[in-house]
């Protein structure tokens, strides 16, 4: 153990401010010097940060725009499905009535042929 260290004066080195996502985030060296008794010298080397990078409120704001273009892409997806729906509920209405128009024809022939073969044999 080192009883009779000296310790000199600490140094600090400030090292950076980091303002690249509108944060800042400040870091600096510290380097302390101790020396023994036998006259070795000893250095330590800390690097302090005042906290880690925050990113505010970039991310809400990503995720919220992507929410919003979610909820825009549902609403047209089912407007699309809604009139898809629509134009095969008139062509099924369209061939119902093109049916009914061709029972109505076939009777008509029916009707027609049951009158000829009245007035030919009358």
């Amino acid at each position: 153990s080192v009883t009779s260290a000296e310790l000199r004066p600490e140094r600090a080195r400030f090292l950076r401010i980091d303002r690249s996502q509108g944060n800042m985030v400040m870091t600096e060296e510290r380097i302390t010097e101790t020396a023994d008794s036998a006259g070795n010298t000893h250095t330590t080397h800390t690097v302090v940060s005042d906290g880690a990078n925050r990113s505010g409120g970039t991310n809400w704001a990503i995720i919220l725009l992507v929410l919003i273009v979610a909820i825009v892409g549902i609403f047209f997806l089912s407007q699309m499905n809604n009139a898809e729906v629509a134009k095969d509920n008139a062509i099924a209405g369209a061939a119902e009535q093109v049916g009914n128009a061709a029972g109505q024809v076939g009777e008509a022939a029916q009707n027609a042929g049951n009158a000829v073969e009245d007035a030919v044999a009358n």
